[in-house]
């Protein structure tokens, strides 16, 4: 292909607002298709019993370690059949898929001593339930390259009841695991699966690049605790589409480290794109940055999102000490039902790991847009609430229309403060701080 097609490619997603590039390349457009494996070995060569009983780790353990031989000969496929294959923790390998047959279950297990621990992410310096260490993942990657966890619809059930009694009754003795992880991996592809009742989060990418999740269901229960769907976290070149998330807390959070040391590590997210996904947030939001974001998030574009029955549509969080900033940020073609508040940017939200933070890391919340997005039965269209120190600048609201519930109180569609930006055709009309539209500032083209 001629270099400078596809140098068109790649830019002909961008969106200029006042000379400033916002949204990302064709991460999405581009699309991912798995390599195909000369190599394929069922989990039951490995003794594997799918009965939804017999402890499977050591098998699953074993394909794997069996598989890396074929790394260097176009790697390899490990099949798990019909069955429920209970396990506990276990890691992949390069040049792998996992796939999952049609009503096949990789069940999690729910005794913390078949979960191997691990060390805090140097961008948190602690777990994110507790102090200390934190239990692994159900499946883990780790410094992987060219990895697929894919199938015909398979399940991977967490079984997260126990870890989220154990998180409410203050029991837990290190932070709860994730059902799947990559850690400083690459060109990774999550697709065509369902995930059930996750312990924390359900698909956690940290400090990764090139990760291509689609076609995916993400489950929990409204009352799970914390329970967050997918999380890219200093990560780069994502992208999320044609999925259905529901979950306890949110749906999709961008993140990026935590206080001083996501400030010390450097790991920003960016180029993130989000489009055709169904949300659900019982008890937090559907879309949110942060308030882990220390090592910065930008250039990211969510569209074509359907969010409903959320505490919350889209959130903005952070806190002084956390640093960094969220910026360069494109929404739209938002359709959102029964949602609590519409658009929550918050700038004193959330806790620091430890009181090593700095007081005087102040976060930057700026250039963000949020345009052509419609609302029915909604209790509040937005509070912006920036601090004296860091107030939110920049902010642009276009072609916006939410129909509130129980409106007899317009004073309290909308709350700011310490926050700066414009707005046009947005019903109901927005706080002081927002309403006056600059030409200039709101001008938005494609290229």
């Amino acid at each position: 292909m001629p270099v400078a097609l596809v140098l068109l490619l790649t830019l002909s997603s961008v969106i200029l607002i006042n000379g400033r590039s916002y949204g990302v390349g064709n991460v999405c457009d581009l699309g991912r298709r798995p390599n195909e494996r000369p190599h394929s070995v069922k989990i039951t060569d490995f003794g594997a019993v799918g009965d939804g009983e017999t402890l499977n780790t050591l098998a699953f353990q074993n394909a794997v370690f069996y598989l890396k031989s074929f790394a260097d000969k176009g790697g390899a496929q490990l099949y798990v059949p019909p069955g429920r294959w209970l396990t506990g923790s276990f890691n992949l390998t390069s040049h792998l898929t996992l796939f999952l047959e049609k009503d096949a279950v990789i069940l999690a297990s729910q005794d913390p001593s078949h979960w191997q621990v691990a060390d805090a992410l140097p961008s948190y310096g602690r777990g994110i339930d507790l102090p200390g260490k934190r239990y692994m993942s159900l499946i883990n990657g780790d410094t992987l390259h060219d990895v697929v966890v894919t199938g015909d619809n398979g399940t991977i059930d967490g079984q997260g009841l126990v870890w989220w009694d154990r998180f409410n009754s203050h029991s837990l003795e290190y932070s709860r695991p994730h059902l799947v992880e990559f850690v400083s991996s690459g060109n990774v592809i999550v697709s065509n699966l369902t995930f059930l009742n996750a312990p924390a989060y359900t698909i956690h990418s940290v400090y990764c690049s090139n990760l291509y999740i689609h076609r995916v269901t993400a489950n929990t229960s409204p009352e799970s605790p914390y329970t967050i769907g997918i999380v890219p976290d200093s990560s780069e070149n994502v992208c999320i589409q044609d999925s259905s998330i529901n979950m306890g807390y949110d749906a999709i959070s961008l993140k990026s480290g935590w206080d001083e040391y996501g400030i010390s590590y450097a790991r920003p997210t960016a180029n993130v794109q989000i489009k055709n996904v169904y949300l659900g947030a019982a008890s937090g939001s559907s879309i949110s940055f942060g308030s882990e974001m220390s090592g910065g998030i930008s250039d990211v574009e969510v569209r074509d999102a359907h969010i409903h029955n959320s505490l919350s549509g889209i959130s903005f969080r952070t806190t002084n000490g956390r640093g960094g900033y969220i910026k360069e940020i494109d929404i739209s073609n938002i359709h959102m039902v029964n949602v609590g508040t519409a658009f929550l940017a918050n700038g004193s939200f959330g806790t620091h790991p430890d009181s090593g933070f700095d007081a005087n890391a102040f976060p930057l919340v700026s250039h963000i847009r949020l345009h052509d997005i419609a609302g029915e039965n909604i209790s509040t269209a937005g509070y912006f609430f920036g601090t004296e120190e860091s107030p939110f600048t920049s902010i642009l609201l276009s072609n916006i229309s939410l129909s509130i519930k129980n409106s007899d109180s317009p004073a309290d569609f909308w709350q700011c403060s310490y926050v700066d930006g414009s707005s046009e055709f947005v019903v109901p009309e927005p706080c002081l701080e927002l309403k006056s539209f600059d030409s200039s500032y709101g001008r938005a083209e494609a290229l």
